[in-house]
């Protein structure tokens, strides 16, 4: 959640830095601050850089200026934005101009401490000369002496201002630790000539995980009026929610489905008017808030319900969905597709019910029909062209290395359960049981001695792993404890841990991951569906019955995703070797090149599919060491949101397409120079992947 000006500079000025008096106007209330001199700067509050370049800062030196220039920002758009408010200052005294940030990095895994000599708009058309000092802050030692030092003298200002710059990053640094901000910027950071420094300008970015951990220390920075009354109302009713420009509305479970959900659309002319991921939760309120958004926005002409069971029931949805709609007909035309856990009841629910105006599809195709034969003749339509994708001339064959099961998980694993007590884990350590996964003890702290469906259950790991042997533990633990979940387990070796939890907070993510990089453990996620040998062992809340076994390794960045691929290949005849979901948060354990190592040399593993998103750079490296490895198997791809808004959050955390880094042509070209099979839809997948394997396997027997 990103902060404008005005909120940046309160956070600041509470954590004890200097800043200048400013007040806040709206357009009902322009008026010229009595305790304030001329001459006034009157500054856009907008979520987005370049407002100065845009005109957004003007200074007035009478009070006919003063309400004129007030006017005429009000009367913007900066990027597509309104302003809602202007901030207005005094104007300060400079004798030097600086930048200073705190940025927590996802490529780097650090926290990067960046000053440079130059501030304001400089800082950002800096020569190689000037170019920016970045250190790296290890999350576990801290901010040291030498990082100040070093930070100082890059500014080339006199050592009387040394003890003041220490103090003032001290403090900043302070702040973003003990909020877990994502970025804390001050451009620019100037000195008085009074020797004072003033954070002149600021921007800050919270982690929305923090948000939800601590809503009475954070709730109070979200401004409903940067944002759209249907973004606000989705926000409150936990749904992620991006406005579009078309006219079928969306509401799927999972964000990498949605985003695929939403290039389906896109590509087939049904031009999606919004992103919507409903999330693990399926209760009746978050459904109806859901519909009650979609049905108010007059540009949505029919809704497409997109669900493919897996933490959250097709049934209960259903149900949930019938109870919002109480018999009457939907306000507007619904189609729903269902596939996965409970797909079955819930099409049969909903067929019984035979609510007017809602249309049941058995297969995507079908919904895609429904659709059409929906389209109003004057329906938006935004054209978006699917490149076809050339196979690769010459694909890697499959080669025996005599190896199998290289994974180390199978019918034998033993499994333990962190968090067993809670109401999802115990649901789904049923179905795990079911699928014949041994799960052999729980821990849940202060409730050792128990019994949950037959399991013991321990107070710690290291107590659980006194009586039996632990293969691997699944993570049901609430996000403000699963961090520590994850090193607790890692602190007894254990071999793989898969952390289903999601909502943790990013920089206790990454700082826990630090912490037990020297271990033998393999964290799986956060925010993961598990991993599955299909036929074997199950460790996670995947629907069981779409997985077969077979030779094709699946790894992916999205849950819902998995399940869909892995659905289609199944009814394809193509069963699966081992399904991992490396987890969507931008801080994860295993990565998609941890995988590709592991099952390199593996004989079960003929080929792998990949599915993968928009932001990040997880499938760009792993093109990389695919290509510099000379990885032996063929590789096929899948990236879903091809058709995303540039700079918007799609869901999870790690989801956002930016337009320097992450973006979908920069994914595609390296897969290309990789010799990546890449499908342009989930429809081709199949194909695809049957065509790769009788080709590698003609090669193989050459």
């Amino acid at each position: 959640m990103f902060l404008n000006e005005h909120l940046s500079k309160k956070l600041f000025g509470e954590a004890g830095i200097t800043i200048p008096e400013g007040i806040l106007l709206t357009p009902e209330s322009v008026s010229v601050p009595e305790n304030m001199s001329p001459p006034w700067y009157l500054k856009a509050q907008v979520l987005t850089g370049g407002r100065g370049k845009a005109g957004g800062i003007l200074r007035a030196d009478t009070p006919e200026d003063f309400h004129r220039n007030a006017e005429k920002i009000f009367s913007m758009q900066i990027k597509g934005n309104s302003v809602p408010f202007i901030r207005v200052e005094e104007a300060t005294d400079i004798a030097k101009e600086c930048y200073l940030s705190f940025v927590l990095s996802r490529e780097r895994k650090d926290l990067l401490f960046t000053v440079s000599s130059a501030g304001g708009i400089e800082v950002e058309n800096s020569t190689q000369a000037a170019k920016p000092l970045i250190q790296r802050i290890h999350l576990l030692s801290g901010l040291k002496s030498h990082h100040l030092r070093a930070a100082f003298f890059e500014l080339g200002v006199g050592k009387e201002h040394f003890a003041g710059f220490c103090d003032l990053v001290k403090k900043l640094y302070g702040i973003v630790t003990e909020l877990g901000l994502l970025m804390a910027e001050i451009n620019p950071l100037v000195i008085t000539p009074q020797g004072q420094w003033v954070a002149l300008d600021g921007k800050v970015e919270l982690d929305d995980n923090m948000v939800e951990l601590y809503p009475d220390r954070l709730e109070e920075y979200y401004t409903p009026e940067h944002h759209s009354r249907e973004e606000t109302v989705a926000r409150e009713a936990g749904l992620s929610y991006v406005e579009l420009k078309g006219w079928v509305g969306i509401l799927v479970n999972g964000a990498g489905l949605a985003m695929a959900t939403m290039d389906l659309l896109n590509f087939n002319g049904l031009t999606a008017a919004n992103f919507m991921d409903l999330g693990g939760a399926a209760d009746r309120e978050r459904i109806k808030r859901a519909l009650d958004l979609l049905f108010g926005n007059k540009d949505v002409k029919a809704v497409f319900i997109n669900l493919f069971g897996g933490i959250v029931s097709c049934k209960e949805v259903g149900a949930a969905l019938l109870a919002v709609l109480e018999g009457e007909p939907a306000p507007k035309p619904i189609v729903i597709r269902m596939a996965g856990f409970e797909s079955e009841e819930g099409r049969a629910l909903m067929d019984e019910a035979a609510v007017e105006n809602v249309f049941i599809a058995g297969e995507m195709n079908e919904a895609l029909e429904t659709l059409h034969s929906l389209k109003p003749v004057d329906a938006p339509t935004v054209e978006y062209v699917l490149d076809e994708e050339e196979i690769p001339s010459l694909m890697p064959p499959f080669t025996r290395t005599g190896l199998d099961n290289v994974v180390g998980v199978d019918k034998d694993t033993q499994v333990l359960v962190q968090g067993i007590t809670g109401k999802v884990a115990q649901r789904h350590v049923a179905l795990m049981q079911e699928y014949g996964t041994k799960i052999v003890a729980g821990v849940t702290p202060f409730k050792g001695g128990q019994e949950v469906m037959g399991i013991p259950v321990y107070n710690s790991v290291h107590e659980a792993k006194k009586h039996h042997r632990i293969d691997a533990s699944i993570i049901f633990v609430p996000a403000g404890f699963a961090a520590d979940a994850v090193a607790e387990a890692a602190a007894e070796d254990i071999p793989w841990v898969i952390c289903i939890t999601e909502g943790i907070a990013q920089a206790s993510m990454l700082s826990a991951l630090k912490d037990i990089s020297g271990t033998r453990t393999r964290i799986i996620g956060p925010n993961t569906p598990g991993i599955i040998v299909p036929e074997q062992c199950k460790i996670g809340i995947m629907p069981a019955k779409v997985f077969t076994a077979g030779n094709v390794a699946i790894f992916s960045r999205s849950g819902t995703l998995t399940y869909e691929a892995a659905d289609r290949l199944s009814q394809a005849g193509i069963g699966q070797s081992v399904c991992v979901g490396i987890g969507g948060d931008s801080f994860i354990g295993t990565s998609f090149t941890d995988l590709f190592e592991l099952v390199r040399n593996d004989d079960n593993t003929h080929a792998v599919l990949i599915l993968g998103e928009v932001g990040g750079s997880a499938e760009e490296e792993l093109a990389r060491y695919v290509k510099m490895t000379g990885f032996e198997k063929p590789v096929v791809s899948f990236i879903a949101a091809r058709t995303a808004p540039p700079g918007k959050r799609l869901g999870h955390a790690g989801a956002i397409l930016d337009e320097k880094t992450g973006g979908i042509e920069g994914k595609l070209q390296a897969m290309r120079d990789a010799g990546f099979v890449i499908s342009p839809d989930l429809a081709q997948l199949p194909e695809l992947v049957k065509g790769v394997l009788d080709n590698s396997a003609k090669r193989s027997a050459v």
